[in-house]
């Protein structure tokens, strides 16, 4: 297995790391188009709200299982090159999708759009460290973090403008086209590394054997189960709470969903003038618990639970960030760091995955209050685990 080669750039290369992002938010609007054609879909193909959530957790599934298979691809294949590999997978699956019949060519389409998803989000930090110089590293990661709320935001709030679900299939994969060819005007081709004598086997055992990357597995995993817990019900809380239309909770999910952009720029902020990330971790996991557990337990109504709603995501944000600009550091060496990251997305996606169900099934019998054992147990282990974080960085830093 070819192995990664380091150096360290002068300057930062902003136009390339910013197509890079672009290139992450376009990935993210191909989740999102799902829950927001959802209602059109329903009534044209005829689905049941089972196999409408299919349509956007086979993202999930496949992220699952293939997380750390996709960060052996980046270091044999190129950075670039996967992300380019990825980018005209979800063109062509968009279009592909946008002309199914029926609903088995399209779930088959957007599993197609999972891989190049999957793709797209593990080769991207890959090409975003070596564009980077090392004082930059956390404000850049910061910024990559924002990809999936931002982009999940656009497609809901572009979504209603079209009259149809095929239109927004459409437009997504001529948008992707157009990201893409921006990549390879933007971004240079990763450079020609010599061969290793290391296995995909023995680079997971290394990885799945770390500390640092398992850590940060476990810690991903509890955020997105945190995270998810909330989002997978926001419409139903919102429309039991406030009493707004439907298209009012579109609006209001898009808003909540955006500020979690402030938490990842805000964690990069931070970060680059020292803050340390356990105590960052911590911090935002004992006040999103709070919030969360006020969320489902109170029967606070009206504006004070959108508020509480908009303060929850906004402070997580500051996790996901933290996280993923910790990747290159706890790595248990540089080429094997895009496997660690798709460890983590291994775990972003666990949490995805399981968080709804497990979530949605204890409403069903014991109510809305259930919700608050999978936020306050999930924060509840965030904060024990970030002073393990803090030490793990504090040894893997002694050691450079």
């Amino acid at each position: 297995m070819a192995t990664a080669a380091t150096f360290l750039r002068e300057r930062t290369d902003w136009p390339g790391v910013m197509t890079v992002v672009t290139a992450g938010v376009v990935a993210a609007m191909q989740v999102g188009k799902g829950l927001i054609a959802g209602p059109m879909l329903q009534s044209d193909l005829g689905l049941d709200l089972s196999a409408l959530g299919w349509i956007t957790s086979v993202f999930a599934v496949v992220g699952v299982i293939g997380g750390m298979a996709a960060g052996a691809f980046v270091a044999a294949a190129g950075d670039r090159r996967l992300l380019a590999i990825g980018m005209a997978l979800l063109a062509l699956a968009s279009f592909a999708g946008a002309a199914s019949p029926a609903f088995a060519l399209l779930l088959l389409s957007r599993i197609v759009e999972g891989f190049g998803f999957l793709l797209v989000v593990v080769a991207g930090p890959a090409i975003l460290m070596r564009l980077v110089t090392t004082d930059r590293r956390d404000l850049v990661f910061a910024l990559w973090s924002c990809f999936m709320p931002a982009g999940m935001a656009i497609a809901m709030l572009t979504g209603p403008v079209f009259a149809d679900w095929q239109a927004i299939w459409w437009s997504n994969g001529l948008l992707t086209l157009a990201s893409l060819a921006l990549v390879f005007l933007a971004v240079s081709p990763s450079p020609a590394t010599p061969g290793g004598d290391t296995t995909f086997r023995s680079d997971a055992a290394e990885t799945l054997t770390s500390r640092g990357p398992m850590l940060l597995f476990v810690l991903f995993s509890l955020y997105s189960l945190m995270s998810f817990t909330l989002s997978s019900f926001l419409p139903i809380l919102l429309i039991e709470r406030l009493h707004v239309s439907l298209g009012t909770v579109g609006l209001l999910s898009a808003v909540i969903t955006l500020v979690n952009v402030i938490g990842n720029l805000a964690a990069g902020h931070l970060l680059t003038r020292g803050f340390a990330r356990g105590r960052l971790v911590a911090s935002a996991a004992l006040l999103t618990g709070v919030f969360g557990l006020w969320i489902f337990l109170s029967q606070s109504g009206g504006h004070l639970v959108l508020w509480l709603c908009i303060l929850f995501s906004a402070i997580g944000g500051l996790i996901p960030a933290t996280l993923i600009s910790s990747v290159p550091i706890l790595s248990p060496r540089p080429a094997l760091a895009p496997m660690a990251m798709g460890l983590l997305m291994q775990g972003s996606n666990l949490g995805q995955l399981i968080g709804p169900v497990a979530v949605g099934t204890a409403i069903e019998l014991y109510g809305w209050t259930s919700g608050a054992a999978f936020i306050g147990g999930s924060a509840l282990l965030c904060i024990v685990l970030a002073p393990t974080l803090e030490r793990a960085l504090r040894t893997k830093m002694q050691r450079r």
